[in-house]
């Protein structure tokens, strides 16, 4: 990653439609599908299907923030979400589909909270978003990797409509 580029982790239930989403966004440069902030080392995805490893499906989003900035990125990945479902997303269940949002540069705080209360407000509910630092990452096997590109008819628990919103989302 480049001096210019930023990261942040999000977790949106699957990471194959998850990633395929923010790949569309003009600034986004890499995504890769991986295990987020649970307790064990080196997981396998059997691992993580058994609920037992504290890990959430997430994908790591390098961006360009002259391009895009983290405020824009988290507004569409609310819109990709149900961010008052625990541990679900679509028919997905248990742990390792839920939503968070996990920063590795401490002065991203500010705005993922902005972004964050505004939505809490505007659906006048708590949220069942974590949004906490990174613990660790750990990158999916590599049939996860880009998993809508190689699969195009694969499974996706996001409307495909919102490939088409997030390629135009940042549109000058």
């Amino acid at each position: 990653m480049s001096p210019h580029q930023k990261e942040i982790y999000l977790a949106g239930g699957c990471f194959w439609g998850t990633e395929h989403y923010f790949k569309q966004i003009r600034g986004v440069i890499e995504t890769q599908t991986g295990y987020a902030n649970g307790h064990t080392e080196h997981p396998s995805y059997e691992e993580v299907c058994t609920d037992r490893t504290g890990f959430a499906e997430t994908v790591r989003i390098v961006y360009d923030p002259a391009q895009v900035t983290l405020q824009l990125l988290l507004e569409l990945y609310f819109k990709s979400i149900d961010p008052l479902s625990h541990n679900q997303q679509g028919h997905d269940r248990g742990t390792q589909y839920r939503t968070g949002i996990y920063y590795t540069d401490p002065a991203d705080l500010p705005v993922i909270e902005r972004v964050y209360a505004a939505v809490q407000e505007g659906l006048g509910e708590l949220l069942a978003v974590e949004k906490q630092p990174l613990v660790n990452f750990y990158p999916a096997e590599e049939y996860h990797q880009d998993y809508l590109d190689k699969n195009p008819g694969g499974y996706c628990h996001l409307p495909f409509e919102l490939f088409e919103y997030a390629r135009r989302a940042n549109d000058k």
